[in-house]
């Protein structure tokens, strides 16, 4: 399966309140991705982060992070010219990780999936903490390099040197 990790607005745009580097020469990639995950017939996952407007739901995040992805706003929505169709999955979560309190293991153990391609923004966030949770969980995973940013250059190069001490042939 491809997971498609938090392109949204709030992380996108050169004004998003938590920019990433280089996260405007991600959609390209991803879309490309896209195109070849749907030739294969791969089941595709878009995840978002959404947080409720009374600011409830972000647990520790707020410490270091400015309020993003609020449910409703501009910012929580995926960012345009990312190719969603029909019959994509789509998963909500409050955390980092794509696993952690969603229901994405049981719909990807439902499919039959041992393998997933991640890609998305932030590789030094929510892209690295799915990709140690399907480690832990049994999957196989590769990483779209260049269809993955970071808040910071430094650290997003760091995650992906991490990521690639997990497993064999991570980044492709």
């Amino acid at each position: 399966a491809m997971l498609v990790i938090d392109m949204q607005n709030d992380f996108y745009g050169h004004e998003a309140p938590l920019h990433c580097e280089g996260a405007e020469l991600t959609l390209p990639v991803i879309n490309k991705a896209l195109k070849g995950a749907r030739k294969a017939s791969m089941p595709i996952f878009h995840i978002s982060q959404e947080h409720r407007s009374d600011l409830s739901d972000f647990g520790r995040e707020l410490e270091r992070s400015k309020v993003h992805c609020v449910a409703g706003t501009f910012g929580a929505e995926f960012v345009e010219g990312l190719e969603i169709q029909d019959g994509d999955y789509f998963i909500i979560k409050k955390r980092f990780s794509s696993f952690f309190q969603t229901d994405l293991d049981l719909m990807l153990r439902g499919l039959g999936v041992e393998e997933l391609i991640i890609s998305g923004i932030a590789t030094d966030g929510c892209v690295r903490a799915t990709a140690v949770d399907a480690h832990q969980l049994g999957y196989f995973f590769k990483i779209v390099k260049d269809g993955t940013a970071g808040a910071f250059r430094d650290s997003h190069e760091d995650s992906l040197k991490y990521l690639c001490r997990l497993q064999k042939d991570v980044l492709i």
